[in-house]
């Protein structure tokens, strides 16, 4: 199997920098909108991965589609690289201007293009994040569910096909995303998808577009599927005395079939860190911190049944949070226990790696994984999407420290290597990026990946769009 990316390290491409023909052109049609200072193109070359900064040589805040189409165009007369840039959430370095060229930022993009709440369908511009959506359509009382934890760019998300702790009953931005609005490598605006629930018309285009990483096209306007707010929610924490018994209640729970809507594990390092950061007081012993949605009555069933499965398994006390600001206090702390970790380990990075297996193979491959991490010596903890068999084991390792950067690396590339064993996926969110683009050969196969590259030429011959990302042409 291919290693991936030492953290230290970026692939030694060619630098295609920004000519000062295209610098002009850029700066004339969008002014101060157009920026080289350093500091900007830094925070442009960054993302939440532990690779160095790469900045780009310019970047553009773009406000439309046409903007986007106009930035495109002149990078394809001039074979400049495109790279999209939403908030910088991404973990795998999918940001960075390996090649130099221009970063198009559309965080400005934040307008919701057409609310349809009867027909539960919204197309959003693609810098629109999901707390921002959230907060637009719950007076329609409706609600967009894919939760990754940061409040990530609804076309960033797209673009990682990314997913999170709601994806267990909602699915992922695969099954949440209708159309799209693409920029192609020419600069020419097209469409694809309709605000109807299925279609047999032609290749599915969203599907391709959807987890492409910025590499086939940028995607400008994206419709999605809505959803009812819930008439209940209810939210419940359950200790278990080891992680195989944490998974071995979630296995039970999805195979019984329980609509569960979230169910999240947490290590008892991840408990010990969040607690460290957030002040909750929460008992440290492995847990599982589940959500239910539906009616009182389908909640309280759902609850009831859970409860039962877990007790089997060993589950104990059981502690519930009914009130909005409970549920939100639990949920604030899990989504921060990425941060939580490096704070509660001053001067540490964090090599993380989410990989997905088949449910029924989700406790050997964690209860492998945690006996390697124990043993290495290395700090580290476990938050995981377990209702859909996706975890994510994070190693904190001292900045600078190439001995642990490596130890950690092969430690990753050990749990992926058993993750493909068992017919999973090295990156069940994440997306391949520059860090697992090793992997990405040992998963799909030669084969598989040359067709990809044949699609990634017919639509880009030039390779500007985010190139270097996912594989090397």
């Amino acid at each position: 199997m291919n290693a991936p990316l030492p953290n230290e390290v970026l692939p030694q491409y060619a630098r295609r920098p920004v000519p000062a023909t295209m610098l002009d052109a850029l700066k004339a049609r969008f002014g101060d909108r157009c920026s080289t200072a350093a500091a900007v193109r830094e925070q442009h070359g960054r993302d939440e991965s532990p690779f160095p900064v790469t900045p780009p040589d310019a970047v553009v805040f773009c406000e439309s589609t046409e903007d986007v189409a106009a930035v495109v165009a002149l990078a394809a007369a001039h074979e400049v690289p495109v790279i999209p840039f939403g908030i910088g959430s991404s973990l795998e370095g999918h940001l960075l201007a390996v090649q130099g060229g221009v970063s198009v930022d559309l965080s400005r993009m934040t307008q919701l293009v057409r609310l349809n709440p009867e027909d539960l369908t919204v197309t959003v511009q693609a810098g629109v994040t999901r707390e921002q959506l959230n907060r637009e359509v719950k007076d329609q009382g409706l609600f967009f569910p894919i939760d990754p934890g940061a409040n990530a760019t609804l076309g960033g998300m797209a673009a990682t096909r990314a997913s999170g702790t709601n994806a267990v009953r909602y699915g992922t931005m695969r099954e949440n995303v209708l159309g799209l609005t693409v920029v192609t490598a020419s600069g020419e605006v097209i469409r694809t998808g309709t605000r109807a629930k299925k279609s047999s018309a032609g290749y599915d285009l969203t599907r391709l577009f959807v987890g492409s990483e910025g590499t086939l096209g940028v995607m400008t306007e994206v419709t999605l599927k809505l959803y009812p707010l819930p008439e209940a929610v209810s939210a419940a924490i359950c200790h278990f005395a080891d992680v195989r018994s944490a998974v071995d209640a979630t296995i039970q729970v999805i195979q019984m079939g329980v609509p569960i809507a979230r169910c999240e594990l947490l290590d008892v390092n991840a408990v010990r860190f969040i607690n460290a950061q957030s002040k909750l007081g929460l008992r440290e012993s492995p847990l599982l911190l589940m959500e239910f949605h539906g009616s009182e009555a389908g909640v309280k069933e759902q609850a009831e049944t859970v409860q039962a499965i877990a007790t089997e398994m060993g589950g104990e006390d059981f502690q519930w949070a009914t009130t909005p600001e409970e549920r939100t206090r639990l949920w604030t702390a899990r989504h921060k226990a990425y941060f939580a970790g490096m704070q509660t380990n001053p001067g540490c990075r964090t090599v993380t790696t989410d990989t997905c297996v088949p449910i029924s193979r989700l406790a050997e491959i964690i209860d492998a994984s945690v006996s390697e991490a124990d043993a290495s010596g290395l700090p580290y903890y476990i938050v995981g999407h377990v209702g859909d068999g996706n975890f994510h084991l994070a190693y904190l390792v001292k900045e600078g420290d190439l001995a642990e950067r490596a130890l950690a690396e092969r430690l990753s590339l050990q749990m992926v290597q058993r993750a493909i064993a068992l017919e999973g996926t090295c990156t069940g969110e994440h997306g391949i990026g520059l860090h697992k683009m090793g992997f990405l050969v040992d998963e799909a196969g030669a084969g598989t990946v040359e067709l990809m590259r044949s699609v990634k030429r017919a639509l880009d011959p030039k390779n500007i769009l985010n190139p270097g990302k996912i594989f090397a042409l």
